[in-house]
């Protein structure tokens, strides 16, 4: 059975959400337009809540179908609907081991790093600007702005080692893995958490992403309340 891939697509979205960064990346890596919604998910709107009762970015909704949520639950939709004919350009290997392995990393990145890192620079650096007093918003605290940035060393570590001894992170070709950790990278070089010079081979893996097409409406992204640093749009960092 086909499936159609020219429904009308609705994502919810924040331009400072990894997940959602996650889901525009593959949108367009398989040529796909959707409607964008930004959706400040911590007003848990009722609206949204009856799309998503979890409250959480990314929201997915094909024309005429139930809404998905979550950007892994997304992803491998995406894979199944566009993906599987697109040949070389599928952003999933051909073999089950490998699918795999590009699996374990889209979480590590998606759900690990969030856990670990992502969410704690984010609330803190972000969303507590844009939140009013009674939705959590306030000054940051240090301190969990700290562990996040202690925790991040270890996880761009990781993707160093994994620049450095594969062709892409997943393996001999762009896959799902590079988008997600991508999507989490583009963030924290955004707030410029990231000191590139330290780690020269996530550097080098990192502007060959930056340099693709799928890659051009994230470099747009703008926060009012916090611009992003000078060499985000660079593609020559």
């Amino acid at each position: 059975m086909g499936f159609a891939t020219n429904q009308m697509l609705k994502l919810y979205h924040h331009p400072m959400s990894a997940g959602s960064r996650y889901i525009r990346l593959l949108l367009g890596e398989y040529g796909q337009t959707a409607e964008f919604v930004e959706e400040k998910f911590w007003r848990r709107r009722p609206e949204f809540l009856a799309l998503n009762p979890a409250g959480t970015l990314p929201v997915m909704i094909e024309e005429g179908a139930e809404p998905l949520s979550g950007a892994l639950v997304i992803g491998e939709f995406l894979d199944e609907t566009r993906g599987a004919t697109m040949r070389e350009k599928r952003l999933m290997p051909d073999a089950p081991h490998a699918r795999a392995e590009v699996r374990r990393l889209a979480e590590w990145f998606l759900i690990k790093m969030e856990q670990e890192v992502t969410r704690y620079l984010t609330t803190e650096r972000v969303f507590k600007l844009l939140m009013e007093t009674g939705e959590g918003g306030g000054a940051p605290d240090s301190a969990v702005i700290r562990a996040g940035r202690a925790n991040f060393k270890n996880h761009l570590q990781y993707i160093s080692h994994l620049a450095s001894t594969r062709n892409w992170l997943g393996g001999h070709r762009v896959s799902q893995a590079d988008l997600a950790a991508a999507a989490v990278l583009s963030i924290m070089d955004y707030l410029g958490e990231i000191t590139w010079s330290e780690e020269p081979a996530a550097r080098e893996w990192y502007a060959r992403i930056k340099s693709r097409p799928s890659f051009r409406p994230l470099l747009s992204d703008k926060i009012a309340a916090l611009p992003p640093v000078a060499h985000y749009v660079d593609l020559d960092f």
